[in-house]
């Protein structure tokens, strides 16, 4: 599928929502548990998504429409919400993330970004030469890949428990 900006914007401003659905009011049994050591809970993922709407897409994009791959982006820490998140309910990371996504949308929405920006390039720190369309691309395919990782962790806490049917589950694999 070719990037496009409104199908793009279809799925990002699902997410929340998405989240807020299936993760509000799970007790930390639920939302704590992980797929093994060195494996985030979906109170991390949740936190790694709230970080990412500060300092990855919206910044990214900006130095981007502002400097081209004249100025490189500036490193992602993937684990600072390990220090974020901190003290915080799960419960109050999800009205964190929709409140931090709508302002990112709204962000989005004041660049006025049209389908010539798309080709624009910028510099990432490691990855080098990007475009434009391929961070936004990114942005969506990063909250799809965060919700199957939520969806995968969950179900893996019952991985024993399923006896059986395991051999039926994909997501148990």
């Amino acid at each position: 599928m070719q990037f496009d900006l409104g199908s793009a914007l279809e799925i990002l401003r699902r997410t929340p929502s998405t989240l807020d659905r299936l993760l509000r009011d799970l007790p930390d049994t639920w939302a704590r548990v992980t797929e093994g050591p060195d494996t985030w809970c979906a109170y991390e993922v949740v936190g790694h998504l709230i970080h990412g709407e500060r300092a990855d897409w919206i910044p990214r994009a900006r130095v981007i429409l502002e400097h081209g791959a004249g100025k490189a982006f500036e490193p992602f820490d993937r684990f600072a919400q390990f220090e974020e998140s901190r003290g915080k309910s799960l419960n109050q990371l999800l009205d964190e993330f929709t409140a931090a996504r709508a302002r990112s949308l709204a962000a989005l929405d004041a660049l006025k970004i049209t389908p010539d920006l798309w080709s624009k390039g910028g510099l990432h720190p490691d990855l080098g030469a990007v475009t434009l369309a391929q961070l936004l691309s990114t942005w969506v395919a990063h909250d799809l890949d965060h919700l199957v990782q939520v969806s995968r962790v969950l179900a893996k806490a019952y991985t024993d428990e399923v006896g059986p049917w395991r051999q039926y589950l994909r997501v148990l694999k």
